[in-house]
């Protein structure tokens, strides 16, 4: 074997070294099962991601009243357990008439909010209400005044 094919049959073979090397660094995440999120995280921005999600489910986002939400507590769901916070506030329809309380139920899941729907009666009958202004301040424009 000449000098020049011995170099170029030793970068080859640390090229094909490398390769593998990396190869089986990238197996785990790639191959293997994505990791599973932790279902229970507490939902730190909860009030946030509610507001972002009950906008556009309102006719007119302005003037919301009386706006109370509960803190997420772990609640039953089906055979799990999630976190959950009701909210209750009084909309106004396409003619600007106030149409009475709405209550929904917001379910999180890894820490964020998966789901929010219509609350059932005894969903939210024992949940501890603290005041909304966040909901209640809503307004049309960017920037609010």
């Amino acid at each position: 074997m000449t000098n020049n094919s011995a170099r170029i049959f030793r970068i080859s073979a640390l090229a094909v070294l490398c390769a593998l090397a990396l190869g089986g660094c990238a197996s785990d995440w790639y191959v293997g099962k994505p990791k599973e999120p932790e279902p229970n995280l507490f939902p730190a921005n909860f009030k946030n991601e509610i507001l972002d999600t009950i906008t556009p489910l309102l006719t007119d986002p302005t003037n919301v009243r009386d706006a109370f939400i509960s803190d997420p507590v772990l609640t039953e769901v089906s055979k799990d357990q999630r976190y959950a916070a009701c909210i209750r506030y009084n909309p106004r329809d396409a003619q600007r008439r106030y149409t009475g309380n709405t209550v929904r139920i917001a379910y999180f899941f890894g820490g964020h909010l998966n789901q929010l729907v219509e609350a059932k009666p005894e969903q939210c009958s024992k949940a501890a209400y603290k005041p909304f202004p966040e909901l209640e301040k809503l307004c049309l424009a960017k920037k609010c005044e």
